[in-house]
């Protein structure tokens, strides 16, 4: 059998109203997938996808608690019968596993581990495959997470980013949770070499300066997504739910 047929397998998925990425990864042989970061309204997609690919999945991984969607995990734990996993510094009651740095997900021959890379919120976490990272909203093409709301430190981001991230080969695919500017994924050389807010041999004191500086509006959905997010998308997000039975295939 040729190694690459041991290759893990994805699809990343996009919601343009929020622009997120989302992952779905599976073992080619045994079938077990895990998703990263499902939008609620983009449920049906998934559902089709995963049963059109004849999968098993284990696992709907956040990167966070997000500010700008509901998350889709409750409703596919509701389908699939899978985990939905968050860090533990989430608090949230929902959720079946929680998450700490070096923690291991395991579907078929592949593992993702755990990298807890705070800074845009104290829940955030990356995952670490054999042969590419998914950043979450840790780590951005040619940006960074925000880091004034919702638990935010620019200073933990910025150690995050450089203590762990920035310590993997520069010829690593980064795959993060959004992008804005219709790129799907970008290196860490790259981001090392041409992010405008880490290049430069940037110091910890000036990325804290440039993020306290930003003056950004406030996410149109973090007063429905928050609480949604702490609910697995479930519980109270009846309506969202039912929009997202409704979207189109």
């Amino acid at each position: 059998m040729n190694q690459k047929d041991y290759f893990m397998q994805m699809r990343q998925l996009f919601d343009r109203e929020s622009s997120t990425y989302t992952y779905l990864l599976w073992d080619k042989y045994s079938r077990e997938a895990v998703i990263i970061d499902p939008v609620l309204e983009q449920s049906k997609r998934d559902i089709k996808l995963i049963e059109e690919l004849d999968l098993v999945l284990g696992y709907a991984l956040e990167t966070h608690i997000h500010a700008d969607h509901i998350t889709g995990g409750g409703l596919l734990r509701e389908r699939f019968g899978c985990h939905v996993a968050v860090h533990q510094n989430c608090e949230v009651a929902c959720a079946d596993v929680w998450l700490k740095q070096d923690d291991k997900i395991r579907f078929g021959e592949h593992t993702l581990q755990v990298l807890h890379t705070p800074g845009h919120t104290n829940t955030d976490i990356s995952y670490l495959a054999a042969d590419r990272v998914f950043s979450g909203d840790a780590l951005l093409i040619r940006g960074s997470g925000r880091t004034d709301f919702q638990s935010g430190d620019a200073g933990q981001a910025y150690d995050s980013i450089t203590q762990k991230l920035f310590a993997l080969p520069d010829e690593f695919p980064v795959y993060p949770a959004h992008d804005y500017n219709g790129i799907t994924s970008t290196t860490i050389g790259e981001e090392k070499r041409c992010n405008p807010r880490l290049n430069n041999n940037q110091t910890r004191d000036g990325y804290i300066r440039i993020m306290n500086s930003m003056n950004l509006e406030k996410p149109k959905k973090i007063d429905l997504a928050v609480p949604g997010n702490q609910r697995c998308g479930m519980a109270g997000s009846e309506g969202m739910i039912n929009q997202a039975g409704e979207s189109s295939t």
